[in-house]
């Protein structure tokens, strides 16, 4: 292949999405959505869960089969029954979990799949050659003999998208594509798509963050319940024309967050705290921080810089190799998640389906896995049924969770319902430790600020919490310190209302900045 792309490759083919409906069973995903997809253009796709953004991109790609409607491309009618057709007619995805083989290089990787096994036969170096050519051309500042676990989040993304440009695509849709990444990652990616655009490519990208739509989409269409509703260019959109799109109401407003006590008492002390990482990973070396009762400590960082450590760590589900944790003036390092719970700790894990949820259980057994081992609802070594569906069917309805019925299975659930019920489980303790992991990672607007508000209220009910988030808006206006991760080690360090937005950013690049403030 060679690195300068045909003039054919490079001229993007318009997408015409006509009349496209999708039921499963009774379900409408999608009920006769139309979307263009221009030449040379960013275009954002927005909705609440289950309005049917992901169904849509997944017809387009070849992951699902549309029940009614048509796909033009150039023009043409097409029929796109897999990735496969999808990829020969020019359109490539690139999901939130990469689909990289962590042992492989770059250029591994990028070929990988492409093109006829005749292609496959040519000498490595040659191939290497043929990848690095086609990083330099795109601006993607990989280096082919990089192996990809080596490389961080937006590093693996960045193979993705050669993957597809390499085979040839001309369409870019990308769900989620900033949900990892840090602020200058999140630039960085930013201008990859603007060049792109500049070069004839087409984007089709997918996000729940206002402030991006803003800054990169020439376009945006907002679908509700399975319905296009809205589709306006660069200029006649902003923040609240969209969330009124979205939810049919104005978006909602956090309440006033009170300033921190004076004088709080330490809840949690973390000192000295290092933990082995997985595989390749750094871990944490060293780590030391406390959070007040009545505080929220941000954590921040790209993700793989210590994040998933520190939770784990702190959740009793992952070795400490040294470093003290003390909670309430009690020794709490080593312990299981069930002496945490007794300590009085709450976690919000980041996988929401791995560590959150039985998903084949239901509600109201979630609801009680902490309940009942502790001795709730049980009598003389009988479950008392009956009294855990009446407590469940409770906490459902004041989380509005939908439905709220304790018998439905967790599967069944939305991801803002499912985050839901974790929330509701873990807050109903009030717990005098939060760790909360990512706690509105991939929700709509509206479940993200029933979230960040039952955040506040445990805050200023003087819980303490450590919340750790890919999302800088939310530290922001949540956290009363932050702190930042990078490569296991805390790097800076500041009071949000002395914070500087520069060391800040240089912090998450991996430069070290000198605390603004004590903690």
């Amino acid at each position: 292949m060679s690195a300068e792309p045909t003039a054919e490759q490079v001229k993007a083919p318009r997408i015409r999405m006509r009349g496209i409906s999708k039921h499963y069973g009774a379900t409408v995903a999608n009920d006769g959505v139309d979307i263009d997809l221009e030449p040379g253009e960013v275009h954002v796709l927005l909705g609440e869960n289950g309005a049917g953004k992901t169904t849509l991109m997944e017809i387009l790609y070849g992951f699902v089969p549309l029940d009614e409607g048509e796909i033009e491309v150039d023009e043409k009618t097409v029929e796109i029954g897999s990735p496969h057709d999808a990829l020969s007619l020019g359109i490539g995805m690139v999901h939130q979990h990469f689909m990289l083989v962590p042992t492989f290089t770059v250029a591994e990787n990028v070929v990988l799949g492409a093109g006829s096994p005749a292609n496959m036969t040519l000498p490595h170096r040659r191939l290497r050659e043929e990848v690095q050519a086609a990083a330099d051309h795109y601006g993607l500042a990989l280096r082919a003999t990089s192996r990809s676990a080596d490389l961080g989040s937006d590093g693996q993304q960045r193979i993705e998208i050669l993957r597809l440009l390499y085979r040839g695509a001309k369409v870019l849709v990308l769900d989620e594509p900033t949900a990892s990444l840090g602020p200058k990652q999140v630039e960085s990616l930013f201008h990859t798509l603007r060049s792109l655009a500049g070069d004839g490519h087409s984007v089709l990208m997918v996000t729940h963050k206002f402030s991006e739509v803003l800054e990169i989409a020439d376009r945006v269409t907002v679908l509700r319940r399975g319905r296009r509703v809205m589709s306006a260019p660069r200029g006649e959109f902003d923040g609240r024309r969209l969330a009124i799109a979205m939810t049919g109401e104005e978006a909602p407003q956090l309440p006033p967050k009170s300033a921190a006590p004076a004088g709080a008492a330490a809840v949690l002390a973390v000192e000295g705290l290092t933990v082995a990482g997985r595989g390749e990973a750094d871990g944490l070396r060293d780590v030391s921080f406390t959070v007040h009762e009545g505080e929220i400590l941000g954590i921040a960082g790209v993700a793989g810089n210590g994040q998933q450590e520190v939770e784990e760590a702190l959740g009793g589900v992952r070795k400490i190799e040294a470093g003290r944790v003390v909670i309430a003036d009690e020794d709490a390092a080593g312990l299981s998640p069930r002496d945490l719970h007794r300590l009085g700790v709450g976690v919000i894990p980041s996988d929401r389906h791995a560590a959150g949820l039985v998903l084949d259980m239901t509600l109201a057994e979630n609801l009680g896995l902490s309940a009942v081992p502790q001795g709730r609802f049980v009598r003389r070594g009988v479950m008392r049924w009956r009294s855990l569906r009446q407590h469940a069917r409770t906490l459902l309805e004041e989380a509005d969770v939908r439905p709220s019925d304790p018998n439905a299975q967790a599967y069944s659930l939305s991801g803002g319902n499912q985050q839901k019920v974790v929330l509701a489980r873990e807050l109903e303790r009030e717990p005098r430790v939060l760790i909360a992991a990512n706690p509105t990672q991939g929700l709509d607007i509206r479940a993200t600020n029933y979230v960040r508000r039952r955040l506040l209220e445990s805050r200023e009910a003087g819980g303490a919490i450590v919340l750790i988030s890919q999302d800088l808006e939310e530290l922001m206006s949540l956290s009363d310190r932050v702190a930042v991760l990078y490569r296991g080690n805390i790097v800076y360090e500041s009071r949000v209302e002395d914070l500087s937005m520069d060391e800040f950013a240089v912090a998450m690049g991996g430069g070290r900045a000198e605390p603004q403030a004590a903690a």
